[in-house]
């Protein structure tokens, strides 16, 4: 099979690529400009792109696929020709739909949480040695890649609900039709592309009446939006999930396994929730309750999911994916409660679409309450480059119901704010998707 890929340097889409070479495909790919990682990964395949840019002579008959990423625009030279030459042509999840329309399917959905949970059912089902397929949002420990396809009887698939293509704007979980889900909850995202709440829920009504007849969703049983969901659909089975008795004893949370407290690494509610919802998928697949604790107990955790970045005596530090308000809370109060005799300095970017709207951001209405200190960072340039309104700190401050709210808009601000308020028993949280101008967070954490 050859397989050529628009835009096969972003993070999805090089794995994908990856995952087909490894099935021995040939592949090629284009891309206007590719980084680290993706970058030095591809080079070592060998599949990276010589030149950077759009080649139509790159675009032959004799390809099998080509495959479009969220990167490439409708207008795209290489698109066109494609087009032009009647070529089969994928957006991203349709591709994996097709390696998989064999298997069992096992689809991760929700507003939050998706990778936290996939990741926990991979690291589950490698140690107990059952064989799966997978796709996930993060780079696991122990696998190489963030895709997987082989002939393997199931999938396990991080289930986004964004857009799947320039060409194919279906939320990319409503292509896989599953036969077993999860739903984790719903909290409004993605403003750009869905302008209301009820637009953004109707999305999981239309993932659920995908789910394949008689298949099963497992859902968090704290979201009203998702009861109401799953009381209107008669055709699967449903399942909630609550959460656990657990303890905290010196900043580690154990929890109740037969007759024993279990400690584990990870440290939240929603991470509970998440482990709870990740035990009913796994069950689906006969491991047994003993069988996921034993694992779940080696868990680390998804790359930056509340990940660890640097520790001494008296301080650590944490970065997080967090940038939405529903997850902003929860990752805050989950750092709190587990460290609840450490000052926390809590630090937010705001830099998707949603979080620098203007219209969105009251969302954030005490998100960071909680924490001793509360500081937001945004970049006016993001601001531009996403053509959005001009932002004022005032506006900013104003949004987040919070007195003492610094907010921050250049990267020395950031180390400067966090340097004078470090002391002897310190817990530091950076939240955000973007990279806060450029703060390099483990040199950075290393000088404090």
């Amino acid at each position: 099979m050859k397989v050529h890929f628009i835009a096969i340097g972003g993070a999805a889409m090089h794995n994908l690529a990856l995952a087909l070479m490894e099935k021995g495909y040939h592949i090629s790919g284009s891309d206007d400009a590719i980084f680290n990682p993706s970058k030095s990964r591809l080079e070592n395949a060998g599949i990276c792109p010589d030149t950077m840019g759009w080649f139509p002579a790159k675009i032959t008959t004799d390809l099998d696929a080509v495959i479009i990423g969220m990167h490439a625009r409708s207008d795209n030279p290489e698109l066109l020709k494609a087009q032009q030459l009647n070529l089969p042509l994928f957006s991203y999840p349709e591709y994996l739909y097709e390696q998989s329309k064999d298997k069992i399917r096992i689809v991760i959905g929700g507003s939050h949480g998706k990778t936290t949970i996939t990741s926990m059912i991979l690291h589950v089902l490698q140690n107990v040695g059952i064989d799966c397929d997978y796709m996930v949002g993060a780079q696991l420990k122990g696998f190489k890649t963030m895709v997987r396809l082989s002939d393997a009887p199931i999938i396990v698939l991080e289930g986004d609900e964004y857009l799947s293509s320039p060409l194919d704007l279906r939320p990319k979980f409503h292509l896989y039709k599953p036969h077993i889900a999860l739903l984790s909850g719903i909290a409004w995202d993605h403003i750009n592309v869905f302008p209301t709440f009820e637009n953004y829920i109707e999305q999981f009504k239309i993932f659920i009446d995908k789910i394949q007849p008689k298949g099963y969703l497992t859902y968090a049983s704290s979201d009203e939006n998702l009861k109401n969901l799953v009381h209107n659909n008669d055709s699967v089975n449903f399942e909630s999930y609550q959460l656990p008795d657990h303890k905290i004893t010196e900043g580690i949370t154990y929890i109740k396994s037969e007759n024993s407290l279990l400690p584990l690494e990870i440290f939240g509610d929603h991470n509970l929730m998440n482990m709870m919802g990740a035990l009913n998928i796994c069950k689906q697949l006969k491991v047994s309750d003993q069988q996921f604790y034993n694992a779940m107990s080696t868990f680390m955790g998804a790359s930056m999911r509340l990940e660890k970045v640097y520790q001494r005596k008296g301080l650590q530090v944490f970065k997080d994916f967090a940038h939405s308000p529903s997850k902003v809370k929860a990752t805050v109060k989950a750092v709190k409660t587990q460290f609840e005799d450490s000052k926390v300095i809590a630090v937010l970017e705001l830099h998707t679409f949603s979080s620098l709207n203007k219209s969105f951001l009251t969302e954030y209405k005490n998100a960071m309450n909680g924490v001793e200190v509360a500081l937001v960072y945004f970049d006016p340039n993001a601001v531009v480059h996403k053509k959005l309104e001009d932002l004022s700190t005032a506006l900013v401050f104003n949004s987040f119901n919070r007195a003492d709210l610094k907010v921050l808009t250049t990267r020395n601000q950031i180390s400067e704010s966090i340097e004078r308020e470090i002391t002897a028993n310190t817990i530091v949280l950076f939240m955000s998707s973007g990279n806060f101008g450029g703060l390099n967070l483990e040199v950075f954490s290393k000088q404090l």
